[in-house]
């Protein structure tokens, strides 16, 4: 598929209302409590806990080679934090919402690399691809097929597509191994071939340098190192290595999927001149669900994620606003007769995922949206 823009087409004037209310709202919320949209003392804590857990468990393993049950602990600590990294920190900044200051966002945002993938795929993939236009096949790679999983109504499903939802958490857990692998590789060709990808031929040839530059050290760093400096077993390393990629692939995977994956998103079709006849605020309203809203546990390890009807609509904000923009959010969409979708439970969240994964398991019908 070559890439063409798709276009909102907005021809209806209360839906205009409500987006031009609701950016009036959030606007005055921080202009009247004289509070920056970026960072706050507990987001920068919560940054330096998330890559102190990741790091530091690691210099453990290298200079003290703890025994097998005391290793496999500090590596599934790894894998809690790098989902903490990616789903608090990295994403945060890639967005430009971590700071105001944009070399702040751009160190933060590398923290990418860290766990073993490429910021310039990833802003290609999440910012513009999956925000501009979500829930929409052939477009957002969240919701694309994947190995034999499938995420969406419209791509023609297999026999095995019935039973994925018995195989798809085993999947998950490999998808941030895959990623550090092969994803950044195979997403750099898709989208250059596409179009996504607009730097220049010299352009590329840099970035392409770059990647394949950050794997190997990001793979010397956990394996050469530990293997030939320190001289720790291969295969305790690559047992350990397994087990943070498989908790933190499950982690995010999970994480992401319960926002757009679930019952009552709908995945919209554009027509022949690649038009949608919608608001961007409405669409997104539509394809994007929150969960568990008032559990600050979760709202506080998953980085706001389960406030992605706010951060499909305010990406530039810090997402330790969300809480607070919800209730502006939620009531705005309410006088405005606008849809808000959100599971108040992450079990009731998880239970709408799997409802779905089955139901995308069955023959499409291009005209449904999961109800």
């Amino acid at each position: 598929m070559t890439f063409q823009p798709i276009r909102f087409i907005d021809s209806n004037k209360d839906q205009s209302l409500f987006a031009s209310t609701l950016r009036k709202r959030v606007d005055s919320y921080f202009r009247d409590n004289k509070i920056s949209r970026n960072n706050n003392t507990a987001m920068i804590v919560k940054s330096v806990v998330f890559l102190s857990a990741y790091i530091i468990p690691f210099i453990v393993i290298l200079f003290f080679n703890p025994s097998n049950l005391i290793s496999i602990g500090l590596w599934s600590l790894m894998g809690l934090s790098l989902s903490g990294v990616g789903m608090s920190i990295m994403h945060d900044a890639n967005h430009g919402a971590y700071s105001a200051n944009q070399k702040v966002n751009y160190w933060m945002g590398n923290t990418l690399n860290l766990v073993g993938g490429s910021v310039f795929n990833w802003k290609l993939q999440h910012n513009v691809m999956h925000h501009t236009y979500t829930n929409i096949v052939d477009y957002d790679d969240d919701i694309a097929d994947k190995l034999i999983l499938k995420f969406n109504p419209h791509s023609q499903a297999k026999w095995y597509h019935k039973l994925q939802f018995i195989y798809a958490f085993l999947f998950y857990g490999i998808l941030t191994l895959y990623w550090a692998l092969l994803k950044d590789f195979v997403q750099f060709g898709k989208y250059t071939k596409q179009g996504v990808n607009r730097s220049t031929k010299e352009q590329n040839r840099v970035i392409f340098l770059k990647i394949v530059l950050s794997k190997i050290i990001y793979f010397g760093v956990f394996f050469a190192l530990p293997v030939f400096v320190f001289h720790i077993a291969f295969t305790k390393i690559l047992l350990g290595y397994l087990i943070m990629q498989f908790i933190s692939g499950i982690i995010l995977t999970v994480v992401f999927q319960l926002a757009h994956t679930v019952e009552g998103t709908s995945h919209p079709i554009p027509d022949e001149r690649h038009s949608i006849e919608n608001n961007w605020f409405i669409h997104q309203m539509n394809t994007t669900v929150n969960f568990c809203r008032n559990n600050k546990i979760i709202s506080w390890y998953v980085g706001g994620l389960n406030f992605q009807v706010e951060h499909h609509l305010f990406p530039g904000i810090c997402h330790v606003h969300y809480p607070a923009i919800s209730e502006i959010v939620k009531a705005t969409a309410k006088e405005f007769n606008v849809p808000y979708l959100e599971n108040e439970t992450f079990m009731s969240a998880l239970k709408s995922h799997i409802n779905a994964v089955i139901k995308f398991g069955k023959l499409p019908n291009v005209n449904e949206a999961i109800a």
